[in-house]
């Protein structure tokens, strides 16, 4: 018999995110810091929408694009937030984040594509460029500019096949963000190259001590930029599967054409639940960042206490605390941490192999359950000293 299995698909590693999720999952008693997951409930309102569109036999499937009331509380959601000015027309709703970036990549990507990948990020642009078609070029950042994208970096790496920079700002796993300053220069080298970027921001509402700025609201970017943001991080909303993308007509257009062939439509329960997001979360979102913010500057000063170098995040919720004085490898570290302490972190070689030396620690759970964990953590770095 033949083999009946794409050799691009089988090439492609799992993910270690998931990975140790999984083998957790199989263990008693088992903190889990590994999982990009709020602790929090989705807000009241916004579950008492979902219930009330299910009440109200809106089970029927939307437009392709989703809902034109949630589209439109979108724009006015990005236009409020971040200044960005987008039209209905310009937004469509997904399932989630991830089916965006994976619909960016097969329509914008012809074989042969380069796509620039700043790492340590998310695990997805990889394989989504390669199953795309396209050539991913991995750009290794470095703690000592604060996990950015420098023009120095991005300028090393680009080719006349360049034709797209991916933007993990706010980053998962480092934290790292980008102000305008950076940005703009990032964005000088995009329009002088004729280059595109997908931005992912995700976690634009989760930044700590400066605003979210996103490169589409600059000059002559919007026209460039496929924009990638949802509603599972900063509404608490993960399991509701629901993100969107916001870009150019001609490019959106066959993002949605694909959509229709695979997808058809992002959840109506989910659309209904997000228009009340969208509408009426700000209150929400603010709490829960002061949350985050309090836990943020408490796990970073009790890992450095512990001796251990730690790059202060600015973003998102993890922190990626530097493993490398211990003279282990970050999977060495993790699975022992795991086996022996019943403490789940991810290793950074999981973001990409400039990841090595360096854990992601996700604090997007309770102070109570992250004195516990740290305990146990400094036992073992105590050992291994």
């Amino acid at each position: 018999m033949r083999d009946p299995l794409s050799k691009t698909v089988t090439s492609l590693a799992p993910s270690g995110i998931r990975r140790f999720f999984d083998m957790a999952s199989t263990m008693e008693d088992v903190i889990s810091l590994g999982v990009g997951e709020p602790d929090f409930d989705t807000p009241w309102h916004i579950r008492e929408e979902g219930i009330y569109s299910l009440e109200k036999g809106r089970t029927f499937y939307t437009s392709n694009a989703g809902l034109m009331e949630l589209r439109s509380s979108i724009c006015g959601y990005l236009k409020r937030r971040f200044d960005l000015d987008y039209d209905a027309k310009e937004v469509f709703v997904t399932v989630g984040g991830s089916e965006a970036i994976d619909l960016a990549c097969r329509v914008m990507l012809d074989p042969g594509d380069e796509v620039i990948i700043p790492e340590p990020c998310y695990v997805s642009y990889y394989p989504c460029v390669v199953l795309a078609g396209g050539v991913p070029v991995r750009l290794p950042l470095d703690v000592e500019d604060e996990f950015k994208l420098t023009p120095e970096k991005l300028l090393s790496v680009l080719t006349d096949r360049t034709k797209m920079v991916v933007l993990p700002f706010p980053n998962n796993p480092t934290g790292a963000v980008m102000d305008r300053e950076d940005l703009i220069k990032i964005a000088d080298i995009v329009k002088e190259r004729d280059l595109f970027v997908l931005s992912d921001e995700i976690y634009g509402e989760l930044t700590y001590g400066s605003r979210h700025v996103s490169i589409a609201s600059l000059p002559g970017m919007k026209e460039r930029t496929v924009l990638i943001n949802g509603f599972s991080k900063a509404f608490a909303m993960t399991g509701w599967r629901l993100g969107y993308a916001a870009a150019p007509e001609n490019i959106l257009s066959q993002m949605i054409k694909v959509h229709q062939y695979v997808i058809m439509c992002a959840p109506t329960t989910s659309q209904y639940a997000a228009i009340e997001a969208m509408q009426h979360g700000d209150a929400d979102v603010e709490k829960m960042r002061e949350s985050y913010d309090e836990r943020r500057r408490f796990l970073v000063h009790e890992l450095r206490e512990m001796g251990l170098d730690c790059f202060m995040p600015r973003g998102a919720f993890y922190v990626f605390p530097s493993i490398k004085s211990l003279g282990m490898t970050s999977e060495d570290f993790a699975m022992e941490l795991l086996e022996k302490q019943r403490v789940a972190v991810v290793p950074g070689t999981a973001f990409g192999d400039c990841g090595e030396g360096f854990l992601r620690i996700s604090y997007a759970y309770s102070i109570e359950n992250l004195k516990i964990a740290l305990e146990k953590i400094k036992i073992f770095v105590d050992t291994k000293r």
